[in-house]
């Protein structure tokens, strides 16, 4: 017979799962035993939230859902943020809990509540692990976070279910895995080729439903055949090479860029939703063209955002029904004769262009995008950087720019950027941090000194939660909460057993990047600008 947590832990493995990351607790003693006898590496972090999102970030790099492993009570409690980050920015990410038999939670409440009841409203299912059923709650558990839009599931597991034999057959395989259809050939499919067929000025919006469907290369060669601009959420960033003139870049945070944007998109005669979710858009992204315009919008879902009104809804795969689109167009027909998206492709390269007096946030982000080679992938915090950021990094391919864009939290990048280049095992990494949010997760310097992998950090040092302090100015707010003191990262990033420098001239950092991308250990770029480095920028 085998115990609970051994099924738990060969269901992992047989999706794919080769690493969980946590921090230990009496209570999943058994399932970290089990996890590693399966063959799944349990990585020591040094606070739940940042193991959620080295989790995520392997999950960028392997495809395997991310698994995170908590203790009851206060374990669970700090692990919310990153599972509701999971649950907004569409993250299979699966949550094992160890927690007290039901009859011993009855008297013993000692860090006990109700982990299911605390977690449903962000999960995509909340399960009790039961003796006799753990092979088919895993089944669905997987295919759940799998599923259309992916997302955390929750699996609570008492001590009892974790250390007792079980009878029960079981299978060590993942028989669940999800399949997205084609649309059904019915009226709103054939008005839909209609639309594209007639249209002379169409444009794509594609976004994080066609990341996660890997469809980068059916809208790349959809887009270039028939000479269709691509503007993306910042997530969709790399569905198509952004080098490409056909790309028009990331969307839905700058205003500066949504000036030049949203004017296009309203021009269209034929707007092409490509797993665009605007969860990931800004209040000027709410009825971005009017109720009656011309939206085809293929998704795995059925939205009910109501950002947005639609003519015709699809549901099924994006890379499956591009091509019957595609079939609908016959002959030459060429797009956008006018050449607007050239000009407004143009005009988006010169809003963002580095700063004339030679230093700034905008020059250090264009001067590592010259030195970093074109495969780094690259993570990024919430904040001022993050938007400026991601309208100048240019991604070849999808997956190279990740951040928190639905829930936009702090204290995300460093992870992200750990997880993955654990789990890819190769390949330069870059994480775009504030100083604000690099604080947030110091400690995780430990755990990525303990990894040796070679993790490079920029830190944008202008002692103040800048994104904030500028909304305060422009609502004629005081200055309030938002200014701190420096910190000396260089000398933190030596404490912790890293390289660290402090960086104030464009020649300076490209020379300690180069230095950077030599070392076997992680180095923290420290770039001092002022604390209104941002006015005007985005």
């Amino acid at each position: 017979m085998t115990i609970g947590a051994d099924i738990i832990a060969a269901k992992l493995h047989a999706a794919g799962c080769r690493h969980a990351f946590g921090i230990p607790g009496g209570e999943v003693l058994a399932l970290m035993g089990s996890l590693h006898r399966a063959g799944l590496r349990f990585v020591l972090v040094k606070h739940e939230n940042a193991g959620g999102f080295m989790a995520e970030g392997g999950w960028h790099a392997d495809g395997a859902p991310g698994v995170l492993l908590a203790t009851l009570g206060p374990g669970v409690a700090n692990a919310i943020n990153v599972v509701a980050n999971a649950w907004q920015d569409r993250v299979p990410l699966v949550f094992l809990t160890g927690c007290v038999d039901a009859a011993d939670a009855q008297t013993y409440t000692h860090q006990v509540f109700d982990h299911q009841q605390l977690l449903r409203p962000i999960v995509k299912a909340s399960f009790s692990a039961t003796l006799g059923a753990l092979d088919v709650m895993m089944e669905k558990a997987l295919a759940i976070a799998l599923e259309g839009q992916p997302g955390p599931v929750h699996i609570d597991v008492p001590i009892r279910v974790a250390e007792s034999e079980t009878p029960e057959a079981w299978t060590n395989g993942f028989r669940s895995a999800p399949a997205i259809s084609v649309p059904a050939d019915d009226s709103n499919l054939r008005w839909a080729c209609k639309l594209f067929e007639d249209a002379d000025r169409p444009i794509a919006i594609a976004g994080v439903d066609a990341v996660n469907e890997d469809a980068g290369a059916a809208i790349s060669a959809f887009c270039r055949t028939f000479h269709v601009p691509l503007l993306t959420s910042y997530k969709g960033k790399g569905l198509l090479d952004e080098n490409d003139p056909l790309a028009l870049g990331g969307a839905g945070l700058s205003p500066k860029a949504d000036d030049l944007l949203l004017p296009l998109v309203r021009q269209s005669d034929c707007i092409l939703l490509l797993g665009y979710d605007p969860i990931e858009m800004r209040i000027n992204w709410r009825d971005p063209w009017p109720v009656d315009a011309p939206v085809i919008d293929i998704s795995p879902v059925l939205r009910t955002h109501g950002m947005h009104e639609v003519k015709v809804s699809l549901r099924g795969s994006i890379k499956k029904t591009l091509p019957i689109l595609a079939a609908a167009r016959q002959g030459e027909h060429s797009s956008w004769a006018g050449g607007e998206p050239v000009a407004v492709r143009s005009k988006l390269q010169a809003a963002f262009a580095p700063e004339p007096e030679g230093w700034g946030p905008a020059t250090a982000f264009h001067t590592l995008r010259q030195v970093m080679p074109d495969q780094t992938v690259v993570t990024a915090d919430s904040g001022a950087h993050r938007i400026l950021l991601s309208q100048i990094w240019s991604c070849s391919s999808p997956r190279g720019l990740l951040q928190s864009s639905a829930l936009c939290t702090m204290g995300c990048a460093l992870p992200l950027a750990m997880g993955h280049r654990l789990v890819s095992g190769s390949g330069p990494v870059l994480a775009f941090v504030g100083d604000a949010g690099l604080e947030m997760c110091l400690g995780e310097l430990s755990t990525l000194r303990d990894l040796q992998i070679p993790v490079i950090i920029c830190v944008m040092v202008d002692s103040s939660l800048a994104l904030i302090e500028l909304k305060q100015r422009k609502s004629q707010r005081p200055n309030v909460g938002v200014d701190f003191g420096e910190t000396d990262f260089p000398a933190i990033a030596r404490a912790y057993g890293g390289a660290g420098v402090w960086v104030e001239t464009a020649q300076d950092l490209k020379r300690e990047a180069d230095l950077a991308l030599k070392r076997d250990g992680f180095t923290i770029l420290a770039c001092r600008i002022s604390n209104r480095a941002y006015d005007n920028k985005f």
